[in-house]
């Protein structure tokens, strides 16, 4: 057993100057050596290209690109450093699990993936630039895994395979990308649309103004809109996407369709999901598959829900009232995970023999 904690951030300003803030807050932290330990025997399997990648950016997110330039400078890095580290275009990701669940006014989420790859970090942050205010968990820093924005429009995804990955944002940066330009469903689904996809996810959205949530299936081939309340990690529209193995997918599936038969409220739909024993929460962390929180969001009231491990009371954030300027009075969230695997905003993470 461990005990983990993430760290809140909460920030208002410009988007260069939340990157600059977010560069001099990784400087010295023990996240950046891990990561360049990690490079030494994980050899990126992708090419950056400064200009292509400014292209893309400008043309779909330029607020990003200012963040980027921010964080390039007050790390004092090159460029294209930061771009390979948290630029989320043309990266290559491993596999994961994760499971989501909606139903009225909610959107939960177990994000299940490997400790070395976790950030630790959970950002607020109001830009007075361009874009939507957003609520939720980074990955890459500068990337969303799941999060709500000031528009009441949620989001999380799912991991579906590594099969034939193209040119394009990872999920993590996409998800951002969509809380910060998109402000309701139909226009997270048009982005989605028109975006190019590195790599094969399901993106399941819902706001404010729709009791249903959307099911996005997006691959560098093809991309596919469906209604649905639960999603794990196989596609069910774009079916010849999907690998051999889908027994455990399938069966969070089963699990989270057949409770939610009984009309869950939040909280129930919660702890389906964070309670250990319920079937849906994965200690498969050396599999690259073990749930590392648990986070819910709640669009019409603009609230946030998060837990760290499992069988925890969620700590929950008042969006609505820190848009007023009302910050949260704490710091960090903490919990316990059943795993010795570090992790790598804590201790020494890297990708060694003997250190799995």
């Amino acid at each position: 057993m461990k005990k983990i904690s993430t760290n809140v951030i909460q920030f208002r300003g410009t988007h260069y100057e939340f990157g600059y803030h977010q560069g001099t807050l990784v400087k010295n932290h023990i996240l950046l050596k891990n990561r360049e330990n990690q490079w030494r025997v994980r050899k990126p399997l992708f090419s950056i290209d400064i200009e292509q990648t400014k292209h893309v950016f400008q043309e779909i997110a330029p607020a990003i690109w200012e963040e980027l330039i921010g964080f390039a400078e007050a790390l004092k890095w090159p460029l294209e450093r930061v771009l390979l580290e948290f630029g989320g275009y043309r990266v290559k990701l491993d596999r994961s699990g994760c499971s989501i669940l909606t139903g009225e006014n909610y959107l939960i989420r177990n994000y299940d993936y490997h400790p070395k790859t976790y950030d630790g970090i959970y950002s607020v942050f109001q830009p007075t630039d361009a874009g939507h205010a957003v609520i939720g968990v980074t990955q890459k820093v500068t990337g969303r895994c799941d999060g709500m924005n000031e528009k009441g429009l949620a989001m999380g995804y799912t991991f579906m395979h590594r099969k034939r990955p193209g040119d394009g944002f990872v999920c993590n940066m996409i998800g951002r990308i969509i809380l910060e330009t998109c402000a309701d469903i139909n226009e997270a689904v048009a982005l989605l649309k028109n975006i190019p996809h590195r790599g094969s996810f399901s993106y399941v959205l819902l706001d404010k103004n729709n009791t249903e949530s959307i099911i996005v299936e997006a691959s560098p081939r093809n991309v596919g809109v469906r209604k649905g309340a639960a999603c794990t990690n196989h596609f069910q529209i774009m079916k010849e996407e999907n690998r051999h193995y889908l027994k455990d997918s399938k069966r969070r599936l089963e699990i989270m369709e057949s409770n939610r038969a009984n009309s869950l409220h939040g909280e129930e739909a919660f702890q389906l999901l964070n309670g250990t024993e319920n079937g849906v929460f994965s200690n498969l962390y050396g599999q690259w598959a073990g749930t590392i929180h648990t986070s819910g969001y709640f669009p019409s009231k603009l609230e946030a829900w998060l837990a760290i491990g499992g069988d925890q009371q969620p700590v929950k954030f008042n969006f609505a009232s820190w848009l007023k300027e009302n910050n949260f009075p704490i710091s960090e969230v903490t919990g316990v995970i059943n795993t010795e695997i570090p992790f790598a905003h804590m201790e020494k993470a890297d990708w060694y023999k003997g250190n799995k």
